[in-house]
């Protein structure tokens, strides 16, 4: 039992934190200081095995300077036809990948990691997500609304997902950035104290 251990998000997402707070979880941020893989540094991994490795290596970081936290980090990728979708570079950037999603199925998937005294959990979650067909008046419309700019795949499920998403198979909470049933399951694992 580790009752009253400090929970330590190592995440900058407002989203993130949203969930958490929404979920009754006390937590507190630590930014880890890394530099993110993705598909065109590690080519030999995976979509799947590159958020884990992030992920990972974000709660192995703030771990180091909290050795007695229990450490939750979290990944998101967009995967579509074979594509990683990360965050765009720029609006116009946005525009195409949305444009590109548009009538498509896509996966998002999240690698999860909980650093606890040394020993670390792990997970991926995976959610099939499809969208609908969007005109270029429909994504302007979109962007007009949506902060597309730090968000996987240029969009926010959260945020006017209506507008965009035709259905969502799996997680919706996994799309927004944490996957809170794996979330809940650890903190019910580690027992915390839920306020």
């Amino acid at each position: 039992m580790i009752s009253g251990r400090e929970l330590i998000l190592a995440s900058a997402s407002p989203r993130r934190q949203d969930l958490l707070r929404e979920a009754g979880i006390p937590f507190s941020v630590n930014i880890p200081a890394i530099d993110e893989w993705d598909h065109r540094t590690h080519a030999d991994l995976s979509p799947a095995e590159i958020v884990l490795a992030n992920a990972e290596r974000k709660a192995r970081a703030v771990a180091d300077r909290h050795p007695n936290a229990a450490i939750l980090a979290a990944d998101t990728t967009v995967v579509c036809d074979g594509q990683f979708m990360g965050k765009p570079a720029d609006r116009q950037d946005a525009a195409a990948m949305l444009k590109f999603l548009s009538g498509k199925m896509h996966e998002v998937l999240t690698g999860v990691a909980l650093s606890v005294s040394g020993e670390l959990k792990t997970e991926v979650a995976r959610t099939q997500v499809t969208f609908r067909n969007l005109t270029a008046a429909d994504i302007d419309h979109y962007m007009t609304k949506v902060n597309v700019m730090d968000k996987a795949g240029a969009y926010g499920y959260q945020e006017h997902g209506e507008l965009i998403v035709e259905k969502i198979e799996g997680s919706p909470t996994n799309v927004i950035g944490l996957p809170m049933e794996i979330v809940r399951r650890w903190w019910h694992s580690i027992n915390f104290p839920l306020e």
